[in-house]
């Protein structure tokens, strides 16, 4: 897995220097950013995306979605999310 890892990394980094794919990947950072937070999040916790979704009501099969990034995540799903995991929903603009 780590040597898959480092090729995505190096694929990644190669694919960067390309002015056109570096901003589209930049205007997707903060999606990218939410679903990490929701996949950690649900792994600290030790818990399946089956009783994730028993604890928001949200469908396994959405919380699949959500977690794979073919989800548009409303404030509502992100403060069912939250409380599920007993965390404080922070948005910021910086």
């Amino acid at each position: 897995m780590k040597d898959m890892s480092k090729y995505f990394k190096n694929f990644l980094n190669e694919q960067l220097k390309d002015e056109e794919f570096r901003k589209e990947h930049e205007s997707l950072e903060a999606e990218f950013q939410i679903i990490k937070e929701i996949v950690e999040a649900r792994k600290d916790k030790n818990i399946t995306q089956k009783e994730l979704s028993d604890l928001t009501g949200i469908t396994q099969g959405d919380i699949s979605k959500i977690e794979n990034g073919n989800a548009n995540l409303s404030l509502k799903t992100l403060k069912k999310l939250a409380a599920a995991f007993r965390k404080k929903l922070v948005i910021s603009f910086e």
